[in-house]
């Protein structure tokens, strides 16, 4: 049976900055997901496993219908619901969070087009209800210029071959979204966006995930050998080079997602660091060497967190998937990503050399939070694309 965000009471917020009623509804849930997710983190971290105790919480409590509306089986959590409870998942582990981002994005999309009368997206809805179904994604490797190949038979179904590497929690996923090109890569070629089930003939994991950082995510390879795509899977189609409506729409709900996770992650290293300092305290009063620190690591995760709730706020809640708002959520991710990395930096130096040892949580929390900084939009490349917007461009392409 599903737990009610009322059930687990009130917790300990990973976020550091007041709240509007109803925004942290889902941090119980979250919270009990994460106490879960953080008995097993570093022994997935150690051993590179996929965090499966956590997924299981997430199916015994309903984390995975988190944002699919209720009407339709699901808790009815909005992109700033998750937000908040995604920085509290994350709080507790990363992996854990960063992994079911990828499947509560793409649920947030199904949302959003269900809301807007697109066929076929209420039917995802109810399978993730009714059967859990997860969904990964191969956005991280694809992105604008697949190198994935399709042909189209003779009764529009198609024929895709190729490998997509970073398909994270590829071990409990259901289905993949994913795209592949039609006929050769290169300018003027069209791209198709479809889903495939998992498993299916020529579908192939390869375990092929050992990283620095973010190691229970469990990003394995999905190779596709010669696998038969129904005409009626294919849901939209888009220039190659181009982010197409597909593509944003898809980003427009990854990128305010991930931040909080990330976000919540350096709450954490910061929640750590300032326990550190005072037990070190003399008189219980900490030096000025320790004041600064810890008052940058607030200011930084204040300010981070107001360019996520600020990005959100200028969405509304009848926003439109465009260039100026993929703009908007991916500005706000590369200031929570930067801010990430800083603060978990101030963070161990706050804490001193006990957090170089593997067995602390900072240095986990250090190798994680890097990984923010590879996800599409980089932080260089959204600052292109703001830029072009700002200069007139279209911003079709990044």
């Amino acid at each position: 049976m599903a737990t009610t965000p009322a059930a687990a009471g009130r917790v300990r917020r990973a976020y550091p900055a007041p709240v509007r009623d109803g925004d942290d509804a889902f941090v119980p849930l979250a919270a009990r997901i994460g106490a879960v997710a953080a008995r097993h983190a570093a022994e997935h971290d150690r051993d590179a496993t996929f965090v499966a105790p956590a997924y299981r919480a997430m199916r015994e409590h309903g984390y995975l219908r988190l944002p699919v509306p209720a009407e339709l089986g699901g808790l009815g959590a909005s992109l700033r619901q998750v937000c908040y409870a995604q920085a509290e998942l994350g709080r507790h582990d990363g992996a854990a969070a960063l992994a079911v981002s990828m499947h509560l994005h793409s649920t947030l999309t199904q949302a959003y087009l269900h809301e807007r009368g697109a066929s076929g997206a209420g039917q995802v809805l109810r399978r993730i209800v009714s059967g859990d179904l997860v969904i990964a994604t191969s956005g991280g490797s694809d992105w604008l210029w697949p190198d994935t190949v399709a042909t189209v038979e003779d009764d529009g179904s198609l024929r895709v071959s190729g490998r997509k590497v970073f398909c994270s929690q590829a071990p409990e996923a259901g289905a993949v979204s994913t795209c592949a090109v039609l006929g050769r890569p290169g300018p003027g070629a069209e791209v198709a966006h479809f889903s495939v089930p998992l498993p299916s003939p020529g579908v192939r994991l390869e375990e092929t995930w050992d990283t620095l950082g973010m190691r229970g995510t469990a990003s394995h390879d999905l190779v596709f050998d010669d696998v038969r795509v129904p005409a009626e899977a294919i849901v939209a189609t888009r220039p190659w080079g181009e982010f197409g409506e597909v593509l944003t729409t898809a980003e427009v709900h990854f990128a305010p997602v991930v931040a909080a996770t990330y976000l919540g992650i350096a709450a954490q290293a910061r929640d750590v660091a300032r326990t550190r300092a005072l037990a070190r305290a003399k008189g219980g009063t900490a030096p000025p060497t320790a004041q600064r620190p810890a008052g940058l690591m607030d200011a930084r995760l204040r300010t981070a967190w107001w360019s996520l709730t600020g990005a959100l706020d200028d969405l509304g809640p009848r926003y439109a998937c465009t260039p100026d708002t993929l703009a908007t959520v991916m500005i706000a991710k590369r200031e929570a990503v930067l801010a990430a990395v800083e603060v978990v930096g101030l963070a161990m130096d706050l804490a001193g050399g006990g957090s170089y040892f593997r067995r602390s949580p900072l240095e986990r929390a250090c190798r994680d939070v890097r990984a923010g900084t590879f996800h599409p939009l980089t932080p260089e490349a959204t600052l292109l694309y703001a830029g072009k917007l700002a200069l007139g461009d279209p911003g079709l392409t990044e």
